[in-house]
C-alpha cells in the first residue's frame, strides 16, 4: 500500500481515561508502516486535529517493540466522567477520531 490513506487502513486504536485525562494508543497492523506512523502522527498534530476538545498538552510515548504510539491528552474530558455532561465522558470515540487522520505511505 502506498500513497495517502486514512490511519484506520493500516492501524487499530484503543482509548482509556482517568479523571480529566484521556489516552489513545494506536498500533500498526504491519510493522513496515511504523516509521510512517512515528514520523507523521506527532503530539502537535494530534493536538491540532483534536482542536478545542483537548485543553491541555498532548504527550506522545513511543512503543516501537509493539509498533505503536500512546498519546496522553490532559484536560481533555471536560472534567471527567463524574464532572462533565459530555456524551463521551470516557473519550472512547477518540480512537475513531485518531484513525480518521490521513497518513502518507511511501
Amino acid at each position: 500500500m502506498t500513497g495517502t490513506t486514512r490511519l484506520r487502513a493500516i492501524a487499530h486504536a484503543r482509548a482509556g481515561d482517568k479523571g480529566n485525562r484521556s489516552n489513545v494508543s494506536v498500533f500498526v497492523f504491519d510493522r513496515q508502516h511504523y516509521p510512517a506512523l512515528r514520523e507523521q502522527v506527532t503530539s502537535e498534530r494530534v493536538k491540532r486535529e483534536f482542536g478545542a476538545l483537548v485543553q491541555g498538552p498532548v504527550t506522545r510515548y513511543e512503543l516501537p517493540t509493539l509498533g505503536g504510539l500512546n498519546f496522553v491528552l490532559d484536560d481533555a474530558l471536560e472534567g471527567g466522567v463524574n464532572g462533565s455532561l459530555n456524551l463521551d465522558g470516557h473519550g472512547k470515540s477518540w480512537s475513531s477520531l485518531l484513525l480518521g487522520l490521513e497518513i502518507e505511505l511511501p
